[in-house]
């Protein structure tokens, strides 16, 4: 069974304190966890440098991602490797990804941040239905949002500070 975080902050997101390197030294140790895909806020620098530094690791698997900050809430995006024009709405979030084959994913939809009932509306690959900065009410809505649209869910640390690191994964 591969085991992996899908949602995972750098120092290249400016509320993150998890420096690259940690996060490839941790992941290249962990007994369970072998993928990640980092998921800074606006930006891909923290993937580049990720996949960077486990390229020496056989064992590691890094998959591309962008949380992207809306005007509706933040998105996911995974599988690209090159960012949608900033300032993004959901609109054009959602836009970019179809055109670059990206996976959407709706993190938190129920947190702060989240795009809430709007979620119904959005063409998305999968839900984040587990995130461990939600509460267990955020994400029993979550799991319901995804049941309801018959849509993957999926977990990940939404980590921001290297003790959040590989508490909760897909």
């Amino acid at each position: 069974m591969f085991r992996v975080d899908l949602h995972l902050h750098t120092v290249f997101s400016s509320d993150s304190t998890i420096s690259p390197k940690l996060v490839v030294e941790q992941l290249h140790k962990h007994a369970l966890i072998k993928g990640i895909a980092i998921t800074d806020h606006n930006t891909l620098d923290g993937y580049f440098q990720v996949r960077k530094l486990a390229n020496v690791y056989e064992d590691l698997v890094v998959f591309p991602g962008i949380e992207i900050t809306t005007e509706k809430g933040d998105i996911i995006l995974l599988g690209i490797e090159e960012k949608p024009r900033l300032p993004a709405t959901l609109s054009s979030a959602i836009d970019f990804a179809r055109a670059t084959d990206g996976i959407i994913v709706i993190p938190h939809p129920y947190r702060s941040l989240g795009i809430g009932d709007l979620a119904m509306n959005v063409d998305a690959h999968a839900v984040e239905v587990l995130n461990p900065t939600a509460t267990s009410e955020e994400n029993m809505m979550a799991q319901k949002l995804a049941e309801t649209r018959n849509l993957p869910g999926v977990a990940g640390t939404d980590a921001h500070s290297p003790e959040e690191l590989w508490t909760t994964f897909t």
